[in-house]
């Protein structure tokens, strides 16, 4: 049986928190001439760098890096914008004489990008007022459970604490009339720049291995000053949880833990915190995965083998070919 074809125009590299992508493709740059494309939506937003696990600026320098600090943690940032930003760099990157390299774990991002795009309703800034009212006052466990009896579907892959994607499931609902998921179709045709085998996606053969690596990242985090990186942007005055932004795995939690505390916390306080920022980092993990197995046709590559490096490169290696100081 044939193989794949020897070059693709285009390469990524997927998979959960902490799972290795961002040591795998500075290992690529290294030897391949590319540009990576950060597909995370918390990498674009600028002064949030110890909680995003941003590349240092050593990093930085070794490759091109792009869509890593283009927003303000006041301003939004769409799968639809990302797509646009993505499409064009892509064609940049190629007319320079290198290989796009996508790296991260927004998966909605990726389906976004081989997929389409659904044609939903823009966004009602009343509406999404409403819903967060309700949500102060209820909870979004409460919520979801709302979300439950209009869409179902919808609401049996969320979590009760989702309260982004619940929020934008309610607020399809109430402005289309219809369910999300009713609305969810693949969008319209659409060509994908990325071939399915060129998705290489790092999963764990063991998940104790990822939950281990992720509670070591976040004690990294905490160690660098995660804290003060949270207080300098409470301090700002003109940002809150109900941003997407706030919203990101560990600085909500952190900002409730502030909250909570006066601003300063004492042992009990950062060991809950801790516990709590690992639950919700493990989730992410749980939800980046579960998106990994509906992609057909990518390449899986065990994270926690010893030699999973090595596997990385040789996959690479057949797609792009040699590296080019072989």
């Amino acid at each position: 049986m044939s193989g794949p074809p020897s070059l693709v125009s285009c390469l990524a590299i997927a998979g959960p928190t902490a799972s290795g992508k961002s040591a795998a493709s500075l290992a690529i740059a290294q030897r391949w001439p590319v540009e990576i494309i950060s597909v995370d939506s918390a990498l674009v937003y600028r002064g949030m760098d110890i909680g995003t696990a941003k590349p240092t600026p050593a990093e930085l320098a070794q490759v091109p890096h792009h869509l890593i600090d283009i927003r303000d943690p006041l301003e939004t940032y769409s799968a639809a914008g990302f797509v646009a930003d993505a499409t064009r760099l892509i064609d940049e990157i190629a007319t320079r004489g290198r290989t796009p390299l996508l790296v991260g774990g927004t998966m909605l991002y990726f389906k976004a990008l081989t997929q389409g795009l659904d044609d939903m309703p823009r966004a009602d800034a009343d509406v999404r007022a409403r819903i967060e009212a309700r949500a102060r006052a209820l909870g979004w466990p409460a919520l979801h459970a709302e979300l439950a009896q209009v869409d179902p579907v919808t609401a049996a892959r969320l979590f009760p604490n989702d309260s982004q994607r619940i929020q934008r499931a309610l607020e399809v609902f109430e402005i289309a009339g219809q369910p999300l998921s009713a609305l969810q179709t693949g969008g319209t045709a659409h060509r994908s720049p990325l071939a399915p085998h060129a998705l290489l996606s790092l999963e764990p053969l063991d998940r104790a291995w990822l939950h281990a690596r992720i509670a070591q990242r976040f004690d990294a985090m905490l160690a660098a000053g995660f804290l003060d990186e949270v207080r300098r942007l409470r301090a700002r005055g003109d940002l809150h949880t109900e941003l997407p932004s706030m919203r990101c795995v560990g600085y909500r939690q952190a900002w409730e833990a502030l909250d909570a505390a006066g601003d300063a916390l004492d042992d009990a306080g950062l060991a809950e915190l801790r516990d709590r920022g690992i639950f919700a980092t493990r989730q992410l993990a749980k939800r980046q995965l579960t998106w990994l197995r509906s992609m057909p046709g990518r390449q899986i590559i065990a994270c926690d083998a010893p030699d999973a490096l090595a596997r990385v490169l040789q996959s690479v290696q057949g797609l792009l070919g040699p590296p080019a100081a072989a």
